[in-house]
């Protein structure tokens, strides 16, 4: 049994070996290259700001060195189990290149991952080639073994003297044994440290792009807002739902009561009063009965549930007094939280939209794309709209940030207005 498990052990050792080795060349030769190219460019691109050029470059070229990073993130994550947090601040795609590049300029991540290619360039390459050097060096010593010392101790090779595998000289096939022997400590050294040296570059990657404390500590008060924001919320729909029902749904059905307890006293004396109450109580309870889906609606609408975010919002447009064009592009569900904040959101935005702006036609458009559901919704009215202390689009903006999402409002005066929406999510 023992000699079995000693077996198995040493054979998964070898496969751990052999895999680090993999993985230490899949970073040198397809990882590598892109870390350079990306770099230069970010040097590239922001040195050409002045002119006004690199006003347009650095947003892109920023934004693939975070998802280089974020790549390295879930290599670590995948290959050693290890964890890096990133603390990147919400960005919103659609803002202009000015104010794009001005968020990412401000953004301690943003030098943290430009550092990190730095040194990734140099001692990045040489932690990942460290594994694959102690797995393939020793083969060479056993293939010197096997006879390849005769081909380089002759010619250019042999003329000026030995071969030098490490510190043996080969020259003849004892020495060319003595190197097999060296190999084979080497691979007992590369059984040992191999998956250790992998390690030891993603160790490197850790100290390089985890977030200081005081980003941390940023990170931390936004999610306390966030929530704290999505509990006033919940709180202040759970007040708006008793209300409903208290005033409408709840009096009918307490009126009704009472109708129908007048009728039982008048069945025998004025049947004509009580078949009139009757109607009267019908008539209440069908009232009733529409609140409550009214009220079932905007605590969830059904179509959303069965059919979507996309036909939901087709289905809210429909019901505007105003003509609305939408666009829908979501190949699949969105998760049901997200799928819920984005149409109420959407609700709100289309709203302010018909009651204040003074439009002639909405458009809305909604996508899924580089793992952000973006959705935007434009008017063509009079403009002005402002994300104010108090503002349906500060309340908007709140339900968003409990997702890590972001709202960016382009509202001129004299119009059109732009509510541009981004949450991070995925599709089922």
């Amino acid at each position: 049994m023992n000699t079995k498990t000693k077996r198995r052990d040493g054979g998964s050792r070898t496969r751990e070996m052999v895999l680090a080795a993999v993985q230490g060349l899949v970073l040198a030769v397809a990882v590598w290259p892109w870390t350079v190219a990306c770099y230069v460019l970010a040097l590239v691109s922001l040195a050409l700001i002045p002119l006004g050029i690199g006003v347009f470059t650095t947003p892109w070229i920023l934004t693939w060195a975070r998802a280089l990073a974020d790549n390295r993130r879930e290599l670590a994550r995948r290959w050693c189990g290890m964890s890096i947090p990133s603390a990147y601040r919400p960005l919103p795609r659609t803002a202009n290149p000015w104010k794009r590049t001005y968020a990412l300029l401000q953004d301690p991540a943003t030098w943290r991952d430009l550092r990190w290619l730095q040194v990734d360039m140099v001692a990045g390459l040489v932690t990942a080639l460290l594994p694959v050097v102690l797995v393939l060096y020793p083969l060479e010593g056993f293939a010197l073994a096997a006879g390849l010392w005769r081909t380089m101790t002759a010619g250019p090779y042999g003329a000026y003297g030995p071969y030098w595998y490490g510190f043996v000289p080969v020259s003849d096939q004892a020495t060319a044994f003595a190197a097999a022997g060296l190999g084979v400590l080497l691979l007992v050294v590369a059984d040992r440290f191999a998956v250790r040296a992998l390690g030891l570059h993603f160790r490197m990657t850790r100290g390089l792009l985890t977030p200081g404390q005081a980003e941390l500590a940023e990170r931390v008060k936004v999610l306390t807002d966030t929530r704290r924001d999505a509990v006033d919320t919940s709180a202040a729909e759970l007040r708006r739902i008793e209300r409903d029902l208290h005033d409408g749904a709840q009096a009918r059905l307490v009126a009704m009561g009472m109708d129908l307890g007048t009728i039982e006293l008048l069945l025998d004396k004025d049947p004509e009063k009580a078949r009139q109450l009757l109607a009267q109580a019908r008539q209440s309870s069908a009232e009733a009965l529409a609140e409550l889906r009214d009220l079932v609606r905007g605590i969830h609408p059904p179509v959303l549930a069965e059919r979507g975010l996309g036909d939901a919002v087709r289905a809210l447009a429909l019901r505007l007094p105003v003509p609305t064009e939408v666009a829908v592009e979501l190949p699949g569900r969105v998760e049901a939280p997200v799928e819920s904040a984005a149409y109420f959101a959407v609700s709100e935005i289309l709203t302010n939209a018909v009651k204040h702006s003074g439009a002639a036609r909405i458009w809305a458009d909604l996508h899924h794309a580089e793992g952000h559901l973006r959705i935007s919704v434009t008017d063509n009215g009079r403009g002005g709209a402002t994300i104010g202390e108090g503002s349906g689009l500060a309340g908007v903006e709140r339900r968003l940030g409990t997702f890590d999402g972001v709202l960016a409002v382009s509202s001129p005066a004299g119009g059109p207005t732009m509510v541009t929406m981004e949450i991070p999510c995925v599709l089922s």
